[in-house]
């Protein structure tokens, strides 16, 4: 159980973990800390840990490992794991972490605790001597450009697939470096004209679909030295390329050899890369969710991505498809889109008006957190962000997208409130066919307390009167309209005329049947209370 020589980072434990095994509760000390073993606290066992452990608390579920937290916050763990027993606890043991000072995770219910044990033991095992999760890959690419060089005897220079030079070996000698080389390094482009002859000559489809080493001859009238080129791939795919230019001296004999040599080892370093990149937005998304439903506080998701959880932030929502399509001027119908395509328009737009902001997708809908707002920053000027989104939606898409607007909170502890405030919009503009496209609590506020009274009406058949079911049964049986009939009267204030008007019917006919929904039902329309029930009652949806 005593640490290990070598130790990685919190922030690369999680992603080792993964959301599936884990969730972040408390992060005190920030997601760098070192974790350098990992032991399993049993509980007969005095509550004790080591420095830089993570400590794995197998036999006290909830509350009961206060003191498995305080010991290891006292012995200088980094971080502890308990299983919750039940919701609720979250809190009181995260504010415990923070108090002892040492980060708290919480294991999944259908997790196993010797999954987390084995899958740290692994990473730690893996972890390079004196590293800490902070690996040194541009300084491993420029060794391996440098070490490529010495072994072809030229000029090195390792590309990624969008031809941006990520290492280069050094000259000692620059008039060696041709005018191409010159500017690669320097980030401009190369001579067009040489460009055009790369692709006149195939040598940029040879490097798309092969992995042999291709050459390229000089052209002195170009500027340009004789060159080797070897794609760097991981299967089917092209990650980058590795150019070697000769310098003073030709190329040596076994040049193709170390280049094909040099572009397997570069693919590891940038598959790595890759996978590094992916598993970070993996955890600011894991993060982010668990912020927004209120399982894990604001503390991780702001040590990870360095915000300041004090000051003010929204939470903006958005929903679409073919079931929430709202009617439109133009009879737009909202088209079979897939997710990416409508939350990479909202991540462009909204990264323009905010640089901190983050998006996220919980099915079905897409979710932007306001983090960090600026002073002067009010809800007029949210709305007219997300009424920006839902134009270019429209207008690049076809889509009727919907756009709410969650309340401002003072801070990231918050957000869970504004999230639930733009749930409660969506909700409302699904529900009662709200035609705006973007809105506040204040614009529709009558509309979201009418949807959730009937939220409540659906969800508790009790508090309905059976009077009004009853005059619902009665037209599904007989294919009647007694029903809509009432509710539209009660919808026009008791106007006959009007309500005849929508209905295409009589005002004679009308009366006939609101005498016989009477008569069925024993309902009284002269009592103001039981007009009020039944307006709400018949706005059920019809399978309520």
């Amino acid at each position: 159980m005593s640490p290990t020589a070598a130790g990685i980072g919190l922030r690369q434990l999680l992603m080792v973990l993964g959301d599936s095994l884990v969730e972040m509760q408390a992060a005190p000390a920030g997601l760098d800390v070192e974790i350098r073993g990992v032991s399993l606290l049993d509980p007969e066992d005095p509550p004790t840990a080591q420095p830089g452990e993570l400590v794995l608390v197998i036999g006290a579920r909830g509350r009961a490992a206060f003191p498995a937290l305080r010991a290891a916050g006292r012995d200088g763990a980094a971080a502890v794991v308990v299983k919750l027993d039940g919701p609720g606890q979250a809190a009181a043991l995260s504010e415990t972490a923070a108090e002892a000072g040492v980060a708290l995770l919480s294991l999944r219910g259908e997790a196993r605790w010797a999954q987390v044990h084995a899958l740290a033991r692994a990473a730690l095992d893996d972890a390079p001597p004196g590293e800490s999760g902070t690996g040194a890959e541009e300084g491993d690419l420029f060794s391996l450009a440098q070490t490529t060089a010495i072994l072809t005897s030229g000029i090195v220079s390792i590309e990624d697939a969008a031809n941006r030079v990520l290492a280069y070996s050094r000259t000692t000698d620059s008039d060696e470096a041709d005018d191409l080389r010159r500017r690669s390094i320097l980030g401009w482009q190369g001579p067009e004209g040489y460009l055009a002859k790369l692709r006149e000559w195939g040598v940029f489809q040879h490097l798309h679909s092969s992995d042999e080493v291709i050459g390229i001859d000089s052209h002195p009238e170009l500027g340009i030295r004789r060159r080797l080129a070897v794609a760097i791939r991981s299967g089917d795919r092209q990650l980058g390329t590795i150019w070697v230019q000769e310098g003073s001296v030709p190329l040596s004999e076994r040049s193709r050899q170390a280049l094909l040599g040099a572009a397997r080892v570069a693919a590891l370093h940038l598959v790595r890369r890759r996978r590094e990149l992916s598993d970070d937005v993996t955890l600011t998304r894991t993060l982010l969710a668990g912020l927004l439903d209120g399982s894990t506080g604001p503390q991780p998701l702001a040590t990870h991505l360095g915000f300041d959880a004090t000051r003010p932030a929204a939470v903006l929502g958005f929903s679409y498809g073919t079931k929430e399509a709202y009617e439109t001027p133009e009879g737009v119908a909202a088209p079979e889109l897939t997710h990416s395509e409508v939350t990479n328009l909202v991540s462009v737009h909204i990264a323009a008006r905010h640089r901190s902001a983050l998006v996220t997708q919980v099915d079905p809908r897409i979710y932007v957190l306001l983090p960090q707002l600026p002073r002067g920053v009010d809800t007029d000027t949210l709305r007219g962000w997300t009424q920006e989104i839902t134009d270019a939606a429209r207008r690049h898409l076809g889509l009727p997208l919907r756009g709410s607007v969650g309340c401002l909170v003072p801070g990231l502890g918050d957000v869970p409130e504004s999230r639930r405030e733009a749930d409660r919009i969506l909700d409302a503009m699904v529900s009662a066919g709200v035609t705006v496209a973007v809105a506040a609590l204040p614009d529709i506020q009558a509309e979201v307390l009418v949807s959730e009274i009937l939220t409540l009406l659906t969800a508790h058949p009790e508090i309905r009167d059976p009077r009004l079911t009853a005059l619902i049964s009665h037209d599904s049986r007989h294919q009647g309209r007694l029903a809509e009939t009432l509710l539209t009267y009660l919808n026009a204030f008791g106007d006959i005329r009007a309500a005849a008007a929508q209905l295409h019917v009589h005002p004679n006919t009308l009366r006939y049947r609101l005498r016989r929904a009477e008569q069925l039902t024993g309902l009284d329309l002269s009592r103001p209370d039981q007009r009020l029930l039944a307006m709400l009652q018949l706005r059920l949806p019809p399978t309520s």
